[in-house]
């Protein structure tokens, strides 16, 4: 696998090379959770700018919430009916709530697989990993929701707003004990996180102290989470005494407030601490990581952090701008960042179902079998290493922050193996439940990713082309076509016989000779180390 560090440098000038199919999938994969054969059509006709503008335009929509898909005959919710959802509901029962959080990852799995073509939901995944919280400790379903619809719906908005939001909610406020907090003891939790994790990160010259963290703490008492779910600002448990920070924040002093006012104090908090450049630095290395690619040295500090997050400061924090010059950028597409990232777990499991055009059940008017064949999905992510909204702590998943691994933690002795025994299932079994069944359909699949799928040599680049983001040598090209659809024969007669005979008499007998081997073909092509790069 090509991983060893490397860099381009090039820089954020735009790119005005050709649109290609390539190119176009390289774009697609790191902003969507894989594309469809009939995505890369779409955007390579529109070209590069227009490709970009659209994915960037994310607008708010009402994605149909989750359902309650539990109640049986064992247990049933007292107050949400089977098939309805359950967001709205405010319940502290702990069985109840266990039963909504698992929900909420099956119905995750039908929003990824069913993304629009835009950034939403990849992005959204990046905030939720950025802004780290774990669905069981926050416990509440109707919590996990709200929170990361939060994050969704501001994906692509103002940094400053999203971290504003995010300070006072109740999922975070639960997560990082800030409900808890209170001018006697107040809690340093989200002080720290807010400031380490969230903004201005631990890089460079971020110098902030201690005493920093304590003051942050003392400046978030007060806010707590009523009966219904909801943030309210309790001055009685503020601390009012003034607050002075380091003189990496100036020696800022925030006025300590009374009664109401208590709760400007958070906005003076958040006005201080983006006045630092640290904090656009920081959240354009963790774009940069997560869109292109995990090594940042001297070279694309100076050519790609330092511009983006003089672009973000520019842009009073709008995210949109930013991406938008990093996604259209020559460094972006240079050859190097083309299948360089190994893919997460999310990326292989809804990448595969979106390239092979899986269909789930209706996640709404049929949610009981869909949500059951999306908790396969759920349970393959999780044994993989990304259990969906459970990151194993308030850092998330290692391999986005890890140094000096990074996404390599994605691949190991354990996972490898999974990966390989998911793809072969779905081309030999798939799963089935009540008599629908989610399989790949090897014919079609050959029919929508090739021209000609009778020739054995457009059908074997096809599949590369769409499968596979590397450089494959034309020897295995040739081994395969010879060993896996001519049979060991020498001629391509041997292949576009069966499939010709297939199309004008679709028998049994003669469709199980195409497919044979067009799944031994797909399952030795997926084994590859190179399918798990993107």
């Amino acid at each position: 696998m090509p991983l060893a560090p490397k860099s381009s440098a090039l820089g954020l000038t735009t790119y005005k090379g050709s649109w290609s199919p390539q190119l176009t999938k390289h774009l697609l994969n790191r902003t969507m959770f894989g594309a469809k054969a009939s995505d890369i059509d779409y955007f390579t006709s529109k070209g590069l700018l227009a490709s970009i503008d659209e994915l960037l335009n994310v607008q708010t929509i009402s994605i149909p919430p989750p359902l309650n898909d539990y109640n049986s005959t064992a247990f049933t919710d007292p107050n949400v009916l089977a098939g309805k959802t359950w967001v709205n509901d405010v319940s502290t029962d702990g069985t109840i709530n266990s039963y909504r959080r698992s929900t909420y990852k099956k119905w995750l799995m039908s929003v990824w697989v069913g993304q629009e073509r835009n950034i939403r939901e990849k992005l959204t995944l990046f905030w939720s990993n950025h802004f780290s919280t774990e669905a069981d400790t926050v416990v509440y379903g109707s919590m996990v929701y709200n929170h990361h619809q939060i994050l969704r719906n501001n994906c692509v908005g103002n940094f400053k707003q999203i971290v504003r939001a995010v300070t006072t909610d109740p999922g975070m406020l639960r997560y990082l004990n800030g409900y808890l907090s209170t001018k006697t003891a107040p809690d340093e939790n989200y002080g720290r996180e807010l400031q380490e994790l969230f903004t201005v990160g631990k890089e460079g010259g971020a110098k902030y102290s201690e005493e920093d963290v304590k003051n942050a703490a003392k400046v978030l008492t007060g806010w707590k989470i009523d009966t219904n779910f909801i943030t309210i600002f309790d001055s009685t448990r503020h601390d009012t005494t003034n607050k002075t920070f380091s003189s990496f924040y100036n020696n800022t002093i925030i006025t300590g407030k009374t009664a109401a006012n208590g709760a400007l104090e958070t906005d003076e908090l958040l006005t201080m601490i983006f006045q630092k450049p640290e904090v656009a630095k920081f959240i354009c290395r963790k774009i940069y990581r997560y869109f292109v690619y995990y090594n940042i040295d001297d070279v694309v500090e100076k050519n790609i952090i330092t511009p983006l997050a003089n672009a973000f400061i520019a842009n009073n924090f709008e995210i949109k701008p930013v991406l938008k010059l990093l996604f259209s950028s020559e460094h972006f597409y240079d050859a190097l960042y083309i299948g360089c990232q190994i893919k997460s777990p999310t990326d292989h499991v809804i990448s595969f179902l979106r390239q092979y055009e899986i269909t789930f059940p209706h996640a709404v008017t049929d949610y009981a079998d869909a949500y059951y064949l999306y908790n396969y999905m759920v349970n393959q992510l999780t044994s993989m290493g990304q259990n969906p909204v459970d990151p194993p702590n308030v850092s998330g998943w290692p391999a986005y922050y890890q140094a000096p691994e990074y996404n390599e933690l994605w691949i190991n002795a354990d996972t490898l193996p999974k990966r390989n025994k998911f793809t072969d299932l779905m081309i030999e079994t798939g799963y089935t439940r009540n008599g629908k069944k989610i399989i790949v359909n090897t014919v079609q699949f050959a029919k929508t990713v090739c021209s000609n799928p009778s020739d054995p040599n457009i059908l074997i680049d096809s599949l590369f082309s769409f499968l596979i983001s590397t450089d494959i040598s034309v020897a295995l090209k040739l081994s395969l076509k010879t060993q896996i659809l001519l049979t060991g024969q020498a001629s391509d007669y041997y292949w576009t016989e069966a499939w010709n005979t297939y199309n004008t008499n679709p028998t049994t007998i003669n469709y199980n000779i195409v497919n044979t081997r067009l799944k031994a073909l797909l399952k030795y092509i997926m084994n590859l180390p190179d399918y798990q790069l993107q």
